[in-house]
């Protein structure tokens, strides 16, 4: 069997297999690099407006009481957080919930600055696969991403291979004269 033809039966075949969770991973991805550019999919990062003069005196307990104290997070211990973000250039602390609630606390007054439902983490987890189960992202994404390299590199190879043979038939076709 000749490569072309065999990269060409590759392509055909690994194409179906990937069709789906490769689409799911497209669209999930389009959302993501869209995410600073929508509110919808992620919160715009607020500004303190007393930005302190050098380290503010607020204690991180502090900001835990203020974040403990917005009902939409639904929080009753520190380690139910999903990710705490200090932003120390715009003053404040964003508290991610696991409900995906986003609250942006002032780090000098402990003012919420915003309250927002947070998209991105769950189009990350969607873009991954962990969304849909561990097992999911280990035994269907990675080998998709493997499949689409293979795809890739078949691609490039078929993309260039009638280029190839033009040229070597033209040097062929040279050296008869």
């Amino acid at each position: 069997m000749k490569i072309g033809k065999l990269l060409r039966d590759i392509h055909h075949w690994a194409s179906p297999v990937i069709m789906l969770p490769l689409g799911v991973m497209i669209i999930a991805g389009l959302f993501l690099m869209l995410k600073k550019d929508f509110d919808w999919i992620q919160p715009p990062t607020q500004r303190s407006a007393e930005v302190a003069e050098g380290v503010p005196d607020t204690t991180l307990a502090q900001l835990y009481e203020a974040a403990v104290a917005v009902p939409e997070l639904e929080i009753s211990a520190w380690e139910e957080f999903e990710r705490i973000d200090i932003r120390s250039d715009r003053g404040i602390a964003k508290f991610i919930a696991p409900n995906r609630w986003e609250a942006q606390i002032d780090l000098v007054t402990l003012d919420v600055l915003s309250l927002e439902y947070r998209r991105s983490d769950l189009f990350e987890q969607i873009h991954d696969g962990s969304f849909f189960a561990d097992w999911v992202k280990t035994f269907i994404f990675l080998p998709v991403g493997i499949i689409l390299l293979v795809l890739w590199l078949t691609g490039i190879w078929l993309f260039f291979e009638p280029h190839i043979k033009r040229w070597q038939r033209s040097r062929r076709r040279a050296a008869k004269r």
